[in-house]
């Protein structure tokens, strides 16, 4: 019995002195969820260094705010490209920020991490995002496929024998997945996501105004109006950049219909991913898609009427899930609250 009570008071004090965390590690963003405060952290996964010495000098909103604005011995970099990480060691610097950032008060042991990875990775890329996350400070490490983690952020019925499917469209991947019985019985992936969006505006300005913009430029335009299926109401804003010609500051008026067009080629290659990704489905699961409908998750489904595009191409509703810039982080998040049900659909590797 006494021992029974040590037992009760030791676990006691234990979950008064952890916590545990969910990442959704993105190209574009990271959030971060701590269990009993929700998600604490939702910044750009940037970080800004000093050439030669390699030292860190900003994270997230700071060294955003930085890009296109730093001199010559610093450079605003993007760690992870294409939902991968491209670049190992500022990765765990960023990382080691955001996971001590995250540290609630009074919190000294080091906390248990799931962290959402791209459903078509390799096994030596799973395994630098665990290192990351343990060379950061992590002392338990579990992974979860981002779209698996979207789904169940999304409320999707994810252990049922029932069909359901996901298109996440992050920053560096869109990720398409039909799950049932908490396997996934489908995919597809394609490297066109929301950065691409912002490549596809950035080319459009320089070969149709000959002017140079920026990534916030063209982000900023892609969200104010950009779509992927014709608008009630088409409208126009402001593109401000460098005349290529004169070299000379310079803005033009862009509309709604031109941007379109600008984003349709990449628009259509992710219509395209989930209709083949639809073809390899099994009748009894389309039928459940068919009833259930097509969900979108990710910025990139913020993209205006980009469900109207899908839903056209494919016959079959399409929605936007409830905040889906959050769904990847909201999973982890029902994951760590129930960690016995969703155990087997954690991928652990052996710790180095």
């Amino acid at each position: 019995m006494v021992r029974d009570f040590r037992a009760i008071m030791f676990d006691w004090i234990f979950s008064k002195l952890s916590y545990d965390l969910g990442i959704d590690l993105g190209t574009a963003n990271t959030l971060v969820y701590v269990r009993g405060l929700g998600i604490v952290i939702r910044e750009p996964s940037v970080v800004a260094v000093k050439v030669g010495t390699n030292k860190v000098l900003a994270v997230g909103n700071e060294a955003k705010n930085m890009i296109g604005r730093t001199p010559s011995d610093i450079v605003a970099i993007r760690p992870l490209r294409d939902g991968v990480i491209a670049d190992f060691d500022t990765t765990e610097k960023m990382l080691h920020y955001f996971i001590h950032k995250a540290k609630p008060k009074g919190r000294y042991i080091p906390p248990r991490v799931v962290i959402g990875i791209p459903l078509g990775i390799t096994e030596v890329e799973k395994r630098a995002v665990q290192d990351s996350a343990y060379a950061a400070g992590a002392r338990d490490v579990g992974l979860i496929d981002e779209p698996m983690a979207a789904a169940i952020g999304a409320g999707l019925p994810v252990s049922e024998p029932y069909g359901s499917i996901i298109v996440d469209i992050g920053g560096g991947t869109t990720e398409v997945a039909v799950i049932s019985l908490g396997g996934v019985c489908a995919r597809g992936h394609t490297r066109i996501a929301g950065d691409e969006f912002d490549e596809s505006i950035i080319n459009f300005a320089k070969l149709k105004y000959n002017l140079l913009i920026g990534e916030r430029t063209a982000e900023r335009v892609k969200i104010e109006i950009g779509s992927a299926f014709p608008l009630k109401e088409e409208t126009t804003t402001l593109m401000q950049g460098r005349d290529l010609v004169t070299g000379l500051p310079k803005t033009v008026r862009v509309s709604s219909v031109e941007i379109r067009e600008a984003l349709s080629g990449r628009v259509n290659t992710i219509v395209k991913v989930v209709k083949d990704t639809l073809e390899e489905t099994s009748p009894e699961l389309s039928a459940d898609i068919f009833e259930r409908g097509i969900v979108l998750t990710g910025g990139g489904a913020l993209l205006k009427n980009l469900d109207k595009k899908i839903s056209q191409a494919t016959g079959i509703a399409a929605f936007k899930a409830d905040d889906p810039l959050t769904s990847v982080v909201r999973g982890t998040e029902k994951i760590m609250e129930e960690l016995d049900k969703y155990q087997e659909l954690l991928i652990r590797m052996p710790k180095r």
